[in-house]
């Protein structure tokens, strides 16, 4: 499995290193941009987004408008939809828990790796727990964080054998639990790629690798969760796909690292992961740029206002969120210029149309980006639902 991460002393380090500190950069920037209640409303709905694009890489194409239904509880009467809605819950679970430090600390540990895939079968419907040996066609059910215990092939890569995998996940906490802050972000592609290397389960590995790196770039850069590498992974999915073959294979030669795999195929994947965070990164600041993000949600305000849903001057109870990052109840009535009843009946309006939320009947109003509303307020953050 050696290199595990890019020597200090090799050629590829210069360009990386630039590339990682740009990425810190850029996503500390990011997060200390937004207002605290901005910033948590993004983080719900990238969950939804990073749910969304993680499973696609998988094949399982279900919208957020439908996930934020299963959130809900409003599952479609199709059983493989429902099938597909209820999986979706289960990763935004499990992304929820590693946003609340569920992982904090520990990402590359054995028992993490084994936690996130327990947590998110445990959760799967009947059906999505079985998978069939493509050369046996036997069926097989995925036990919740159990390690496999039977020889697989992916692509052309044999993986390790069963009985090697613990000493493989050991090596790999050990290498990755501990990186100085450089290391560490370098190291969070090379760790993508090993994990999946290892394979340590029988099914479930892209979408637990994919929530481990998750889990170590909001260890590495405090990302807040707002927002997702797998958006780029999944909008380049062939590229993505065709470094972690080239990944899988040996050294090529005595100027290819000196590992068994290639250090080169590493370097080149690193690069594309790094520049691939940063590329979302400032996809995401570019949705959310204060004075472009007030616009789009007062224009949104304005049509809402003239078909009757929202009373007149609702827009200045966004705007005053937006701008404080949350609002007091009892200071609605002075914005909007009314008495409290009617006060009322504009903040039930705009949480029925899911702009708004509050952590209760007295707390302050945040503000909140429902995906039915991201085309309009966060437009190219996912595809539109087809009609």
């Amino acid at each position: 499995m050696e290199p595990l991460l890019i020597a200090e002393g090799s050629r590829h380090r210069g360009a990386l290193s630039d590339l990682a500190f740009d990425l810190v950069a850029r996503s500390s920037g990011f997060s200390r941009s937004l207002p605290n209640g901005v910033r948590v409303a993004l983080a719900d709905l990238v969950r939804s987004m990073n749910c969304y694009y993680s499973n696609l890489i998988e094949g399982h194409d279900t919208h957020p408008i439908d996930i934020e239904r299963a959130l809900r509880n409003d599952y479609s009467q199709d059983q493989r939809k429902r099938d597909l809605q209820v999986e979706a819950r289960a990763h935004i679970e499990v992304q929820r828990w590693i946003d609340g430090g569920g992982l904090a600390g520990r990402a590359a540990a054995t028992g993490s790796v084994r936690e996130v895939h327990r947590r998110f079968c445990e959760l799967l419907p009947d059906d999505l727990r079985w998978v069939e040996d493509p050369e046996t066609h036997e069926r097989l059910e995925v036990g919740p964080g159990e390690l496999r215990g039977r020889d697989v092939k992916v692509g052309t890569h044999v993986a390790v054998s069963p009985g090697a995998i613990p000493r493989f996940l050991a090596r790999f906490e050990e290498v990755y639990r501990s990186s100085g802050r450089t290391d560490g972000v370098i190291g969070i592609a090379a760790a993508h790629h090993r994990l999946l290397w290892i394979h340590p389960f029988l099914d479930g590995n892209g979408r637990v690798a994919r929530l481990i790196s998750h889990a170590m770039l909001l260890d590495a850069l405090d990302t807040g969760g707002i927002w997702s590498v797998a958006r780029g992974l999944a909008r380049n999915v062939a590229p993505y796909k065709e470094h972690l073959a080239r990944c899988d294979l040996p050294r090529r030669s005595d100027l290819d690292g000196r590992g068994a795999l290639g250090e080169e195929a590493l370097a080149d994947f690193t690069r594309f992961f790094l520049e691939t965070c940063i590329d979302q990164v400032a996809f995401m600041e570019s949705l959310v740029e204060p004075d472009r993000l007030r616009a789009r949600i007062l224009m949104w305000a304005e049509e809402e206002v003239a078909v009757g849903n929202l009373a007149p001057r609702a827009g200045q109870v966004l705007s005053a969120i937006l701008y404080r990052g949350e609002l007091p109840r009892a200071e609605v009535a002075g914005l909007v210029g009314t008495g409290d009843r009617h006060a009322r009946r504009t903040v039930a309006a705009l949480s029925e149309l899911g702009i708004i939320a509050s952590d209760g009947p007295r707390a302050p109003l945040k503000i909140a980006f429902p995906a039915t509303l991201a085309p309009r307020l966060m437009p190219g953050l996912f595809p539109e639902r087809p009609t």
